[in-house]
C-alpha cells in the first residue's frame, strides 16, 4: 500500500530511516508523525457439526465465489473473540461461542494487505443457517469432501487443526 499524505495533518509523507527502530518508516514532513503500516487483524472460525465444517461462499472480492470459513476484520471497539462471534452471526445467522484458539497466521495473499488471521474453533449454540451480509451461500461440507476453491490457505490449516488432520 502506498500512502502519500499524513492522516493527521495532511502533510506529505517521506521515507526516513529511524535509528532506534532500525527500519525505514513513512514520516510526515510537516508534523513528523511516524506512519506505521501494521497488519489488519481478522478472526476466522471453524464450526463443526457432526463430521462437517461450515463454509461461506464469498459474495464480494477479494476471492468472490470462493469458499472460506466465517471470518472478517476486527472492529476497533471489540476483541478478536467478539469479532469471530459477530462475523459468524453476520454471515450465517448462527450463534456460537468460542471454544479454543487454533492458531495465528500472517497472510500476504491479498497483494495490498498484510492480514493477521486468528483462527478459532467455535461451538454451535443456536440459530437457523442462512446466508447473510457478504455471503452468497453457506453450507456444511463433509470433512473428507471440502470445497476445492478455498479462498485462503490458512483457513484450510485451521480446519486441519480443528479436526486433528495433517
Amino acid at each position: 500500500m502506498h500512502y502519500k499524505y499524513c492522516p493527521k495533518c495532511g502533510g506529505k509523507l517521506i521515507r526516513r530511516y529511524i535509528e532506534h527502530e532500525k527500519h525505514h518508516r513513512l514520516i510526515c514532513s510537516k508534523c513528523e508523525t511516524i506512519f506505521y503500516l501494521n497488519p489488519k487483524p481478522t478472526a476466522a472460525v471453524v464450526i463443526r457439526r457432526d463430521n462437517k465444517i461450515l463454509f461461506v461462499k464469498r459474495k464480494f472480492e477479494p476471492q468472490k465465489g470462493a469458499w472460506s470459513l466465517p471470518a472478517g476484520f476486527v472492529e476497533y471497539d471489540e476483541t478478536v473473540h467478539q469479532a469471530g462471534i459477530r462475523e459468524v452471526k453476520e454471515e450465517t445467522n448462527l450463534d456460537i461461542k468460542i471454544k479454543r484458539l487454533l492458531d495465528v497466521h500472517s497472510s500476504f495473499e491479498n497483494a495490498d494487505k498484510h492480514v493477521l488471521v486468528v483462527g478459532f474453533e467455535g461451538e454451535l449454540m443456536d440459530g437457523e443457517l442462512k446466508a447473510g451480509d457478504d455471503a452468497e451461500e453457506v453450507r456444511f461440507f463433509d470433512i473428507d469432501n471440502l470445497p476445492q476453491n478455498i479462498a485462503w490457505h490458512c483457513h484450510l490449516h485451521f480446519v486441519r487443526k480443528a479436526t486433528n488432520q495433517k
